[in-house]
């Protein structure tokens, strides 16, 4: 059932249209933001500078975290259900973990398929989506937020929900800062249906060479979603490990039909994520995990948030009433996905030192196996674990 769209009133002192809510961005944290907003009877502008569907370098992996943060009711479009993992190190010592139970550990989308099903629902909670809208500056006054538009033109709001990107305007408004960048390199590689069946229902993690590195294979129907990711700094290296993964794979005969690279940027533990009237959210908050840079569950949990903390801006009185939003933001996601990023932290340094540690840990210790099950369904957190003191020292000597 679709509502129909709040309408904005005018502001007296402009004539122009005054938002409830605006939010820039259309991906899974804006998306999020946008319906939360409107479904809390706001009225909410959401300005995407792409045409929507767009292509997003992903795996497309819906976890645990994920499923459990998306509308109620929705079905997002998957390609895939997995059941089993196979790791290797360096493309050697393979080894495939299944799961004890019938239920499958996690589902694969396209992102682009995945972004829509959200904007749908935001449009469908009452928000208005306008694409091909660029901002290209971002001002306050005493209680409202002024955007201006590439080509000319204004939007103003009570509130505005940051959510393009970690390169966009608002992180750097906010004043976002990043302790954490990564080189994401993905082809998307479309297979006959021989090979297609051959990786139906499980994916591919490989340790990789580079420090902190890894690679995946996520099947999607006809096509295997392919990539890489480590520290920005190593252009060549990364490059050259997805060209030898995708060799020691024997895929290297099929053509991609897509390939992409994406910078992925983790914020500090001291970062601000609003200014005034202004919040960031999922990538423009820097919001993610540091040692998978496992990014959609931040996503769709931060956009969330700062939907509601937006709404309640929208209605603030005063600027006292705005500041405790603002602080009760950063509270909620210092506790959660802060904690999950700080454990992020700790894994990927003891990662980054002895990969073939975690290697042989997760494909021949069950209670790591289970661990890892656990975490990609989301009946416990990678906080809950790393927090416990034997495992916590165990890293500390791991990463030394």
């Amino acid at each position: 059932m679709t509502s129909t769209p709040a309408q904005p009133p005018h502001d007296p002192a402009t004539g122009e249209p005054l938002w409830d809510v605006v939010v820039i961005g259309a991906g899974p944290a804006g998306a999020s933001a946008a319906r939360v907003a409107a479904e809390a009877g706001r009225s909410v502008l959401v300005l995407e500078k792409a045409t929507l569907p767009r292509y997003k370098t992903c795996g497309g992996g819906i976890i645990g975290p994920s499923a459990a943060s998306l509308p109620p009711g929705i079905r997002p479009p998957v390609k895939d259900h997995v059941e089993a993992v196979t790791f290797t190190l360096r493309g050697r010592w393979r080894r495939t973990r299944r799961m004890r139970s019938r239920e499958p550990m996690f589902a694969l989308v396209n992102r682009p398929e995945f972004d829509a099903a959200l904007v749908d629902a935001a449009r469908s909670a009452g928000a208005v989506v306008r694409e091909g809208a660029t901002v290209q500056r971002v001002d306050q006054d005493a209680d409202t937020v002024v955007l201006g538009l590439s080509g000319g033109g204004t939007v103003r709001g009570r509130a505005l929900v940051g959510a393009d990107g970690s390169a966009g305007r608002t992180s750097a408004y906010v004043g976002v800062t990043f302790d954490q960048v990564d080189l994401g390199l993905e082809a998307e590689i479309p297979v006959p249906p021989e090979v297609a069946d051959h990786w139906r229902r499980r994916v591919l993690i490989d340790w990789g060479p580079i420090p902190g590195s890894y690679a995946w294979v996520f099947p999607k129907d006809d096509i295997l979603t392919v990539g890489v990711i480590c520290a920005r700094g190593n252009g060549e290296a990364t490059r050259a490990y997805l060209r030898d993964f995708i060799a020691g794979l024997a895929l290297s005969g099929f053509r991609p039909s897509i390939t992409s690279g994406h910078l992925t940027r983790c914020r500090t533990d001291e970062s601000p994520l609003a200014k005034g009237r202004v919040l960031v959210a999922g990538d423009a908050a820097g919001l993610l995990e540091p040692w998978t840079r496992e990014g959609i569950s931040f996503a769709l949990r931060s956009g969330r948030a700062a939907g509601e903390v937006a709404a309640a801006i929208a209605a603030a009185r005063a600027d006292a009433d705005v500041k405790e939003a603002t602080e009760a933001y950063h509270a909620l996601i210092d506790g959660t996905l802060g904690r999950e990023m700080r454990a992020g932290r700790l894994m990927l340094a003891a990662f980054t030192r002895r990969p073939r540690v975690f290697h042989g840990t997760v494909v021949t210790i069950p209670k790591a196996w289970t661990a890892f099950e656990s975490i990609v369904r989301g009946r416990k957190t990678l906080a809950e674990y790393v927090e416990r003191a034997p495992i916590r020292k165990a890293l500390d000597r791991i990463a030394r």
